[in-house]
């Protein structure tokens, strides 16, 4: 015999197993649980931010029922472009683009779009109308991370700069630094380098070393992506600069943490928004789509200041403790409809 109240307890379990939550009440496709099918086709993977994307990606195509199907394709731009092809072979509802290249990505999204395929673009400027833009808001990440280097050290320094163009989040953010290089003159750019060649972290190293090495009046390095930081700092470090050089950048992971918080380290802010939450909005404005929904053209997920001092302060040691002690990071208000399930925290 069944209890009213261990009735009421499987009803609770039910509504919490992610992919289960109300199936009924959701709309088609995704009232059959492990009918629909997406994939994620990647360009960047390396590093801790990709392995966070990818977690939310995962937690929220699990809590909507969606069987997700990831393709690598490791920086190879052929590679990722024949990948897309590949997942409409297999006769997905819909795609996500991982970052890329607008020249190698364009022509294989409107492939994917003319096969009646939904697909949105994280990071990769595909020009495509057809096509929402999933963004970090990466002007404001820029903008962020260079107000706190103008406030740590006034308007007047020597930079290096770590920059990779054609990557759209990077370009992005190169716009903002164009910016704020031309409203403050007494900024002098002595510097500028920057690689994607694998490990991304190690590659900027050996690049910081002889720029550390010709140019040993930089103070300040902007390196608006955390695998460059994580170069940068190595080379800092090596040169015994940490108390010399402040280093500035964007995107964060557990990793970067334990290095902003080291004895003395040079790394003194990051500006982020949460991957693995970048990557449930991803999944979420493409289900908004499958389910005949607009999520926007430019889905916009806003960013938050993590200083050194922040992380001190309130002794945040990983992303679980960041989430945790800072609400505005933890998650994202983007793209959630009534219907819409969203992953257990």
């Amino acid at each position: 015999m069944i209890t009213r109240r261990l009735f009421t307890g499987l009803i609770g379990a039910i509504a919490m197993a992610p992919g289960l939550a109300f199936a009924t009440d959701m709309p088609a496709p995704f009232n059959e649980p492990g009918k629909t099918k997406i994939a994620l086709v990647r360009y960047l993977s390396t590093g801790d931010f990709f392995q966070a994307y990818l977690s939310g990606v995962q937690k929220q195509a699990d809590a909507l029922g969606v069987d997700l199907r990831v393709l690598d394709s490791r920086q190879d731009a052929a590679l990722q472009s024949d990948m897309v092809d590949q997942a409409i072979a297999l006769g997905v509802d819909g795609i996500i683009i991982q970052h890329g290249l607008t020249e190698s990505m364009k022509d294989a999204a409107q492939r994917a779009v003319d096969a009646g395929i939904k697909v949105v673009a994280f990071d990769v400027n595909v020009d495509n109308a057809a096509i929402p833009q999933i963004e970090q808001s990466d002007r404001d990440l820029a903008r962020l991370a260079l107000e706190q280097a103008l406030k740590d050290n006034g308007t007047s320094f020597k930079a290096g700069y770590v920059y990779v163009p054609g990557i759209a989040p990077l370009d992005r953010r190169d716009e903002t630094w164009q910016k704020v290089k031309a409203d403050n003159p007494g900024i002098e750019q002595v510097a500028e380098f920057g690689t994607l060649d694998n490990p991304i972290a190690n590659s900027v190293a050996n690049q910081a070393r002889s720029v550390l090495s010709a140019h040993p009046d930089i103070t300040v390095m902007f390196a608006p992506y955390d695998e460059f930081a994580k170069g940068v700092k190595i080379a800092v470090d090596e040169a015994e600069m940490s108390d010399k050089v402040s280093i500035y950048s964007a995107d964060v992971s557990t990793s970067d943490i334990a290095a902003m918080r080291e004895q003395g380290s040079a790394w003194k802010a990051t500006a982020a928004t949460n991957p693995a939450v970048v990557g449930e909005v991803s999944v979420r404005a493409l289900a908004m789509m499958l389910a005949g929904e607009d999520p926007g053209h430019n889905v916009v997920v806003p960013p938050t200041l993590i200083t050194q001092s922040m992380l001190n302060d309130l002794d945040i040691k990983n992303m679980e403790e960041l989430s945790a002690k800072v609400p505005a990071f933890a998650h994202a208000d983007v793209a959630v409809p009534a219907w819409m399930p969203l992953p257990a925290r």
